[in-house]
């Protein structure tokens, strides 16, 4: 049995605060998913050297207006962004007060990873090209997704953000440049998982990045209060840091 180093989303998972702005995007249906499809005129002009990265999202979804606009930034600097709802519209936007979650994230987590495979292979379909570059990006529920993908050799690069549902080894089958953005307070990925995630890679030579935010607690990166310069910053420079992590290994 693998060690767990990142567990299952919790209560912190399921609060935070909602931004304000105008997405930019449109939702298609991929392989059977909503997905959200951001990308700039560059990258639309692109031609065969298309950058994508897959956007997995937290349990607030694709479509949460916060994950729009992060999605959004990233396809500003040239990259096609998709971001499938492997939630079916039953992200936690939609719960009605009382919802039983856990058995919620039983029911979706099965449901998610069934509908996966098909989506990435329309992924491929419509915009792989023999110069096509993946990225994929996971935060909170769609780390392991991004783990799989950095273990199967389909993407250049990886990155998650205050990950669950992670064992130790995902990290001992990671096979490409992972980034992780980190809060220093997080209950489901605490510093002893981190530290040992580290250890792992460390032994494989792995190329890695760390950001840790001081001051700042799971969800930080899609949720942070922007009110709050700490969580502003944090929130913004983890966006930053991912997108220049995909830039380094995408062009």
């Amino acid at each position: 049995m693998s060690t767990t180093l990142a567990g299952a989303p919790g209560a912190c998972c399921f609060t935070g605060v909602q931004h304000s702005g105008t997405s930019a995007g449109r939702v298609e249906d991929l392989g059977g998913l909503n997905t959200y499809i951001s990308e700039s005129l560059a990258a639309a002009v692109a031609g065969t050297h298309k950058k994508v990265i897959l956007f997995l999202a937290d349990v607030y979804g694709p479509l949460f207006i916060n994950n729009q606009l992060i999605q959004d930034y990233f396809a500003s600097s040239g990259f096609i962004v998709l971001g499938p709802d492997y939630f079916f519209g039953d992200a936690v936007p939609n719960h009605q007060p009382g919802r039983d979650r856990n058995a919620w994230l039983q029911s979706v987590q099965a449901s998610a990873n069934e509908a996966f495979p098909k989506w990435l292979d329309a992924v491929k379909a419509i915009y792989g090209t023999e110069n096509t570059k993946y990225c994929a990006v996971g935060y909170c529920f769609g780390a392991p997704f991004v783990m799989d993908l950095t273990a199967d050799g389909l993407v250049v690069a990886g990155a998650i953000a205050h990950p669950a549902f992670l064992e130790e080894s995902h990290f001992k089958k990671l096979d490409r440049p992972l980034l992780l953005s980190c809060s220093e307070e997080d209950f489901t990925f605490p510093l002893e998982a981190r530290r040992r995630a580290e250890d792992i890679m460390v032994a494989k030579k792995s190329t890695y990045h760390f950001q840790v935010f001081s001051g700042v607690k799971h969800g930080f990166a899609v949720r942070g209060n922007p009110d709050i310069p700490q969580e502003r910053w944090s929130k913004e420079e983890s966006a930053r840091g991912i997108k220049e992590w995909f830039t380094r290994f995408a062009e």
